[in-house]
């Protein structure tokens, strides 16, 4: 949620890179990503990752498909930072 639909060089990024436990890295169009594993994410994948065990959570607990998720946003996101919140449920697999 801290880095979604930011910049690498915004500044609550720049504060986040000395605070947090992993590496946060500029991807070529000059968005945070989280590197691990020698690999590189976005945001928008990893809130994708977490969205999709919450489906498969819920699946399991349903015994049904999931399909549709309400996902909600603080009202102070941006316009980017909503489009990236979607991008994650869509990643997911959700509506």
């Amino acid at each position: 949620k801290r880095l979604i639909g930011r910049k690498f060089t915004d500044a609550e990024v720049q504060k986040d890179i000395k605070e947090v436990p992993y590496k946060i890295v500029q991807h070529t169009n000059g968005d945070a990503w989280v590197s691990a594993r020698d690999q590189k994410y976005s945001p928008s994948q990893i809130g994708g990752f977490v969205l999709n065990k919450m489906k498969e959570t819920a699946e399991a607990y349903l015994s049904k498909p999931v399909k549709n998720a309400v996902v909600t946003v603080p009202a102070y996101f941006n316009d980017s930072q909503r489009q990236a919140t979607k991008d994650a449920g869509q990643i997911a697999g959700l509506n």
